[in-house]
C-alpha cells in the first residue's frame, strides 16, 4: 500500500511538470532543437531521447525532425505508468490505452455476437464485426454483405459457425473488403453441415496490403453446397490465404476459383485437408495465380480419401513471375478421381513445382498434366493412370521465356524503381517509382519499455500474450515474420541489427560509422509514379565510395527498423523537378551499390536493368520513412 501511494505521489509531480508545453520546439527547417523548450518537461520520453542523442552523436550536428517525429507521443505519467506495467508483465491487460497512449498498432478485440436475423439480411458499408452462430438452422434466404470493410485500416472480422445445418441459404459476398489494409479475416466452421445453397465471394479483398484469410472447417459435411470465389485478391500486396479442412466430407459440393490471385504481389496459399473424405466434389482452379508475382501455394492431404471427385486446374499460375506449387499427399487414396492440369505453371520465369505422393493408394483414377510448365519434382508418384501431353521442356522453355515482351517480363519492377549510376546528372529525365510508405503509421517506443518486452521467435507466446494475438491471426504472422528476419544471419559483408527505439537505432549507427553523422531521407513523395527530371546532385563525402547504414522498417505492432550495413556503396543527394515546368518539386536521397556481386541473378535490378551480379552497379531511391545514416560532411 505505501509503494502504491509513494508510486502515486511520484506520478503526480511528473504530472505536474508536464503542465506546460508538451511538444518540442524546432530549430529551423527540417532541424531539431538540441534542447528541449523552455518549460517542456524534462521527463517525456522525447526529452530524453534529445539528450540521448545529444550525448552520442553531439549537439552541434543537425538533428532530423523526420526521425523524432517517430518517438514515442507518450507523455511523462504515461511512460512512467506503462514503464511499470511493462517490468510486471502488465501491458497485456492495459492493452487499449497502451496502444491508444503509444500510437500503436493493434488489432480490435471483437466480442462475442449472437445476433439472430430472420428472412434476408444486407450487410452495406459494415466493418470489424464478429459473426458467431449467425444463420444457424437458417432455411432460406439471402445474406449479402456489399461494400463491407472497404477501404478500412487493420478490420477484423470473424464469421464463425456462420450459415451452419442451414437448408438453401445463399450468402453472396460483393466488394468485400476492397481497399483494406492488413486485413484480418477469419471464416471457421462456415456453412458447416449446410444443404443446399450457395456461398459467393465476388470482388473480395482486391487491392489490399498484407491480407490474413483463413478458412478453417469451412462448408464441413455439407451437402449439395456450392462456393464460388471470382476476383479474389485479385491486385493484392503480400499477404497469405488459407484453406484449412475445406469441405472435409462434403457431398456433391462444388468449389469454384476464378481469377483467384491474379495479378497478385508475393501472395501465399495454403490447402490442407481440403476436400478431404468428400465425395463427388467438383473443384475448378481457373486463372488461378495469373500474373501474378512470386505466387506460392501449397496442397496438403487435398482431396485425400475422397470419392469420384473432379479438379480441374486451368491456366493455373499462367504468365506469372517465378512462383512455388507444392502438393504433398493430393487425391491420395482416393477413389474414380479425376484431375486435369491445363496450360498450368507457364510462367514466365522459371517455377518450381512439387509433387510428393501425388495420386499415391488411388483407384480408378485419371489425372491428365496438358501443356505444363518447367522444373518439377514427382516423388512417389501413381505410376498409372497419368497423362502428360505437351510437357514443355527446359530448351523450349528458355526459347519461349525469350520471346516474352520487355514489359511482360518487368511487370513486376516498377520503372525507376533500380537504375544506372549514369542517370543522376543534371537534366536527366528519369521514372520515379511509387515510393509511399503503404505500411500503418505507428510510433516507437522508449527504450525504458521495449527493453522489457520479449523479443524473439522463441518468447513469441508471451508476445501474442501481451499484443492479443491468436493463433494463425494477422498480428501473430505479422510477429514471427519481423523476428525471423530480425534472427536471419546475415549475409556476405552485411552488419544487421533491428532497433525497436531510436536510442538503438543510434546506437547501432554509431558503432558503424562512429560519432559524427547524420541521417538523411528523401522529402517527401512528390514525384512519386511520374516522369521527374534530375536537378542539382551532390555526392556523400564527395562521391567516394563509403559506408552507410540504411534503416527499413518492418511490420509489427510498434515502429521497429531492420538496419544494416553494406560495404562498398554512394550516396548522392539530389533536387528533383518537374519536366514541365521545371520547378523543383522534391529532393531525393538515393544509394548506389557498387559491389552487387553476392546478389542473385535473378535479382529484380537484373531482370530491370539486365547484365548480372557483380557487373554492374545499382541504385536506388530512399523510400517514404526509410533512411540512411553517413558520416557527416
Amino acid at each position: 500500500m505505501r509503494r502504491q501511494h509513494q508510486l502515486l505521489s511520484h506520478l503526480f509531480l511528473i504530472f505536474l511538470f508536464s503542465a506546460s508545453s508538451p511538444h518540442v520546439a524546432l530549430g529551423g527547417a527540417g532541424e531539431e532543437s538540441s534542447k528541449p523548450a523552455a518549460g517542456e518537461n524534462p521527463f517525456t520520453p522525447k526529452a530524453s531521447l534529445l539528450r540521448y542523442w545529444n550525448k552520442q552523436i553531439g549537439g552541434d550536428l543537425a538533428k532530423s525532425t523526420f526521425l523524432l517525429s517517430k518517438a514515442s507521443p507518450m507523455s511523462a505519467v504515461e511512460s512512467a505508468t506503462f514503464t511499470k506495467l511493462a517490468a510486471q508483465n502488465a501491458l497485456s491487460d492495459n492493452l487499449p490505452a497502451f496502444c491508444k497512449s503509444a500510437n500503436l498498432l493493434c488489432f480490435s478485440d471483437l466480442g462475442q455476437s449472437l445476433e439472430k436475423h430472420k428472412g434476408n439480411s444486407n450487410f452495406a458499408v459494415y466493418l470489424n464485426k464478429n459473426f458467431t452462430n449467425y444463420g444457424t438452422d437458417g432455411l432460406g434466404g439471402t445474406n449479402a454483405f456489399d461494400k463491407y470493410s472497404e477501404g478500412d485500416n487493420l478490420p477484423v472480422d470473424t464469421f464463425r459457425r456462420y450459415s451452419r445445418d442451414s437448408v438453401g441459404n445463399d450468402d453472396k459476398f460483393n466488394n468485400y473488403g476492397s481497399g483494406g489494409n492488413v486485413v484480418d479475416q477469419s471464416f471457421a466452421g462456415y456453412g458447416a453441415g449446410a444443404n443446399g445453397g450457395s456461398g459467393e465471394f465476388k470482388k473480395y479483398n482486391e487491392e489490399v496490403n498484407v491480407p490474413n484469410l483463413r478458412f478453417n472447417s469451412y462448408s464441413d459435411d455439407g451437402n449439395g453446397r456450392g462456393q464460388s470465389f471470382k476476383s479474389y485478391t485479385n491486385e493484392t500486396n503480400a499477404g497469405d490465404e488459407s484453406f484449412s479442412s475445406y469441405g472435409k466430407n462434403g457431398n456433391g459440393s462444388p468449389n469454384e476459383f476464378i481469377s483467384y490471385g491474379s495479378s497478385s504481389n508475393v501472395i501465399g496459399s495454403t490447402f490442407d485437408a481440403y476436400g478431404e473424405s468428400g465425395n463427388a466434389a467438383n473443384d475448378t482452379f481457373k486463372s488461378y495465380g495469373f500474373d501474378g508475382n512470386v505466387p506460392e501455394n501449397n496442397f496438403k492431404n487435398y482431396g485425400d480419401g475422397g470419392n469420384a471427385g473432379t479438379d480441374t486446374f486451368v491456366s493455373y499460375r499462367d504468365q506469372s513471375n517465378v512462383g512455388d506449387d507444392s502438393f504433398k499427399s493430393y487425391a491420395k487414396n482416393s477413389n474414380a478421381a479425376e484431375v486435369d492440369f491445363a496450360n498450368y505453371g507457364k510462367s514466365f520465369n522459371e517455377g518450381t513445382d512439387k509433387f510428393s505422393g501425388y495420386g499415391e493408394g488411388a483407384t480408378n483414377h485419371k489425372i491428365g498434366f496438358k501443356a505444363y510448365g518447367v522444373n518439377n519434382t514427382f516423388k512417389d508418384y501413381a505410376k498409372n493412370g497419368v497423362s502428360f501431353a505437351k510437357y514443355t521442356n527446359k530448351s523450349s522453355e528458355t526459347m519461349a521465356s525469350t520471346a516474352v515482351s520487355g514489359s511482360s517480363v518487368n511487370r513486376w519492377v516498377e520503372p525507376g524503381k533500380f537504375f544506372r549510376e549514369s542517370m543522376l546528372k543534371k537534366g536527366t529525365v528519369m521514372p520515379m517509382p511509387d515510393i509511399r510508405d503503404k505500411m500503418p503509421e505507428r510510433s516507437f517506443l522508449p527504450r525504458t519499455i521495449s527493453s522489457k518486452l520479449p523479443f524473439s521467435t522463441s518468447k513469441l507466446e508471451e508476445m501474442k500474450k501481451t499484443f492479443h494475438a491468436a493463433g494463425n491471426s494477422s498480428m501473430e504472422k505479422m510477429m514471427r515474420e519481423a523476428l525471423e528476419d530480425c534472427e536471419r544471419a546475415p549475409s556476405k559483408g552485411e552488419t544487421k541489427r533491428c532497433v525497436p527505439s531510436i536510442e538503438d537505432m543510434i546506437d547501432f549507427a554509431t558503432t558503424v560509422l562512429g560519432r559524427n553523422i547524420v541521417v538523411r531521407t528523401t522529402d517527401s513523395v512528390k514525384g512519386s509514379k511520374q516522369d521527374v527530371m534530375i536537378g542539382s546532385v551532390k555526392g556523400i563525402n564527395g562521391g567516394k565510395v563509403t559506408k552507410s547504414v540504411s534503416c527499413h522498417q518492418s511490420l509489427f505492432p510498434y515502429l521497429l527498423y531492420y538496419c544494416h550495413s553494406v560495404p562498398k556503396v554512394r550516396v548522392y543527394e539530389a533536387d528533383l523537378h518537374d519536366p514541365k515546368s521545371k520547378a523543383k518539386i522534391n529532393h531525393g536521397i538515393a544509394i548506389c551499390h557498387v559491389d552487387t556481386s553476392d546478389w542473385s541473378a535473378g535479382h529484380g535490378a537484373f531482370m530491370a536493368l539486365g547484365s548480372g551480379p557483380g557487373r554492374i552497379e545499382v541504385c536506388h531511391w530512399i523510400f517514404e520513412n526509410d533512411m540512411t545514416w553517413t558520416v557527416a560532411d
